[in-house]
């Protein structure tokens, strides 16, 4: 999947796409290795992209966003990315708009509910087992023998 960071919506999932409108680069020096160049080019990408204003997300999926990239989230519900990993203002504008799809595609992913299950007895013959062997093996180290 290319994201050429052309004009066109950036797509996430198969039902949702952002128009790139929706997002908001700005662009800062960078540290690192690029010696003058690094003091005097701003190379890295910063990508805001607010969730909670967004047209293009539905109510469901800006619940799940924000429930999931709490952590990520600004007060204001803005997701605020970065990128400075090389030396091309463009390669780093394209690798932020890869996070974004990447972590807003982990956010809808839909989780199946855990199916409860049971341990079989030979699983808790074997737990039992591996206690009662952990438990000689203490009392070997101690001095003392099993006198029960």
């Amino acid at each position: 999947m290319s994201t050429d960071s052309g004009k066109g919506p950036i797509p996430i999932t198969n039902q949702v796409a952002i128009p790139e409108q929706e997002l908001s680069f700005s662009f800062a020096r960078s540290g690192g290795p690029g010696g003058q160049n690094v003091n005097k080019v701003n190379t890295k990408a910063v990508l805001r992209f607010d969730v909670v204003g967004s047209q293009s997300l539905g109510e469901e999926d800006k619940r799940l966003i924000l429930e999931r990239l709490a952590s990520r989230l600004t007060k204001e519900g803005e997701l605020v990315l970065a990128s400075d990993a090389t030396r091309s203002q463009e390669d780093n504008k394209r690798l932020t708009v890869l996070k974004l799809q990447q972590l807003l595609r982990a956010a809808l992913r839909i989780q199946r509910p855990r199916k409860a299950t049971r341990p079989s007895r030979a699983a808790k013959e074997r737990r039992l087992a591996t206690k009662k062997a952990r438990g000689a093996r203490k009392q070997e180290r101690s001095g003392q023998g099993f006198d029960s």
